[in-house]
Formats: structure tokens, sequence, C-alpha cells
């Protein structure tokens, strides 16, 4: 299997590189305009279309495209909802179609136009199938009611892709159908906060939220499979950040045991930590290979596809906590503070292991998975 970049593609990820760590480099002590990142993504670099057709203003790749967008992304820490609009939502309204999609598509690439999915509710964040908000025709229209929870990047959110349940009890998996709604739409309240990591978050109530026919994404009750592609894209793209952000983890951790002396050496001159430092160099080559296996496997036939992504989230999860833990050991009291940057993606890495389900929960998905295979 050939896993180089084409030339096209090692044009991107340089381009990106340099743009970040000339521009947007991460400093604890300036905050960055995160908005500022977003517009130049979009109407300068043109990379949050990166996935998009060109037809819509994107560059007309795929997943690796955005698994080298994801990946610079995450060795930069960059606060934005690269994943949640640009890979998840755009995935959804791509493969949605309608005139509504395709008139939002263009925006999202420039980067003009944000756009979350608001799919986890109480009960179950995980379960895509499991959904308690309603849907039900009124006049010409639809009118939601329900609720959903952390909803992450939906503070500055444009749009809303909502799941709601159209017909059906909470768990069936037919009856759940997708919804475009305005984030300013009556009836819609909306609760901010900041996750662990500093990203944003709402949780959501639609009480008797109007929209009209076409507000409807795509055939009504038929929206889980295109909701469970775009969730594996979104964890492959996951995969991917969190393979730059452990890279740079690691470089920052060795750069520090050099400089940094403990009874008159260099703590990189002691064998135990040197040890332990290869252990985080091993982590972050597995969660590398990982987000390698995902992106390779994300447009295959679902049953692969959900398999690849459930190791490679299993796989990225237990790195991602190894090599955040061991970051932080290794520069000792330094390491829980905001003067240096390890803290803040040490709390980046923690969102990124339960982001879209931990380890255990994807090593469960992936055994289901393999017995069903056996199964046939």
């Amino acid at each position: 299997m050939d896993l180089s970049l084409s030339d096209e593609q090692v044009m991107l990820r340089d381009t990106l590189t340099r743009y970040l760590a000339q521009s947007f480099a991460f400093d604890p002590h300036r905050q960055r305009d995160a908005g500022a990142l977003w517009q130049a993504l979009g109407g300068g670099l043109g990379v949050l279309g990166a996935a998009l057709p060109v037809e819509v203003g994107g560059l007309g790749g795929g997943a690796v495209e955005v698994m080298v967008v994801a990946d610079a992304l995450g060795e930069a820490l960059a606060p934005i909802p690269y994943i949640e609009t640009a890979v998840i939502a755009a995935g959804l309204l791509k493969r949605a179609g309608g005139e509504r999609a395709d008139a939002l598509l263009p925006q999202l690439s420039d980067g003009s136009v944000r756009a979350v999915l608001a799919a986890g509710e109480a009960d179950s964040r995980q379960a895509l199938e499991s959904v308690a908000t309603t849907a039900r025709q009124s006049g010409n229209g639809w009118t939601l009611d329900g609720e959903k929870v952390v909803v992450a990047g939906a503070p500055g959110a444009d749009w809303l892709l909502v799941t709601a349940r159209t017909s059906g009890s909470p768990r069936d998996v037919r009856g759940v159908s997708l919804f475009l709604v305005p984030a300013e739409a009556a009836g819609l309240s909306r609760h901010d906060y900041a996750l662990i990591d500093g990203l944003p978050a709402s949780d959501l109530t639609l009480a008797g939220v109007s929209l009209p026919a076409d507000g409807l994404l795509g055939e009504e009750g038929s929206a889980l499979p295109l909701l469970e592609h775009a969730r594996d894209e979104g964890i492959a793209a996951l995969c991917a950040e969190a393979a730059g952000l452990t890279r740079k983890l690691l470089g920052d951790t060795v750069a520090y045991a050099k400089e940094r002396k403990q009874f008159g050496q260099p703590l990189a001159s002691f064998q135990a930590l040197q040890h332990r430092m290869v252990d985080m160099y091993i982590a972050v080559e597995q969660a590398t290979s990982a987000a390698y296996l995902a992106a390779l496997h994300v447009d295959g036939p679902a049953e692969r596809r959900a398999r690849a992504v459930a190791a490679a989230k299993a796989t990225v999860a237990d790195a991602v906590r190894f090599v955040g833990q061991n970051a932080v050991q290794l520069h000792g009291g330094m390491g829980m503070t905001d003067e240096l940057a390890v803290g803040h993606y040490f709390r980046r890495a923690t969102a990124i292991e339960q982001q879209f389900g931990a380890a255990d929960h994807h090593a469960k998905r992936y055994a289901a998975l393999m017995r069903e295979e056996l199964a046939i």
C-alpha cells in the first residue's frame, strides 16, 4: 500500500504548516484571533473546502486532504471548529443534496458561513439513532421540539444541522431525519460554555421551532446512514488532529528534557527518562498510523469503514492519554501551568480522548462489528 502523499498534498501540507508557524504560532501569553484564522483558511488558503468539489469552491480532494489539514491544525492547536464545520457539516450537506444544501456549500468553503451538527442528547451522545427530539409536519413546514447537548462549535455557528425523529420510537434506526435550522430561529435557546480544552459548545433547547418544507435535508426518516458516514469522517479527522498534537507534545518534551538540568545533568541524559520518551515516540507513531488507517478506509464500504475508524479511534484515545500524561509529568510542575504550551495541548488531548467516544466505546464497537461479520 502506498502511503506517500502526492505532490499536491505535500504542497497543501507545507503551505498550511508554514502559514500556521508564521502567522498563528501558539503562544500561551497571547490571545489568538480564531475568527481571523477561520477567514484565512477559507477565503485565503482555501483549505476549509479541501474535501469539497471544485464546483462549490473546494479543492476537490478527499479524506487524505482532510487528514493533512487536521494534522497541521492539531500541531498548531488551532482553536477552531474545523472538524465540526468543514468535515462533518459539509459532508452531510454534500451527501444530503438539495437546493438549500447546495447553496450553503460555497459559503462553508470560503469560511463566510459556519454550520455544525446538533445530534447528541442527554440519554445517549454516541448512539445516533437515540433521538427523542421530534419533528412534526405543520402546515407546509415542520415544527421541532427537543433538546441537544454538548454541541461543539454551536456558539458562532450560523446554521445547525439538527437530528429529529419524524416517526418511530426513540431508538428505532428508521425515522431519524435531518433539518437545517437557523441559529437565530424563534423558539431556539442556547446555553453556551467552554469545554475542558477551552473550545466553545452549547446545550440547545428547541421549543416549537418552525421550519419551511425545505428545512428537511435528504429523505424523511433516512438520515442515519448519512449521519454514520459523517461521524466516521469526523473521527478520522480527529485521529489526524491527534497525530499532529502528540507529535508536538513529544517534540516539546524532548526539547525541555535536553534543556532542563537536574543534579547538574540534562534530564535527557537519564536512561529511565530516555526510555519514557521512546515509549512516547512509539505512541505518536501508532497515532499517526491510526490516522492513515482511518483516512484510507473512510470512503470505503460501510462495514469496512466502521471497523477501521473504530480501531483507529481506540488506538488514538490510548495514545493521546499516554503521550499527554507523560509530557506533563516529564515537565514536572511546569507542565500543569499555563506558562508552557504543554498544559494547553494536554487539555486538548484529554478532550480528544473522549470526543466521539473513548477507547472502551470503540473497542466494543469494533468487537460488535467483527461478530456481525463472522456471523454472516
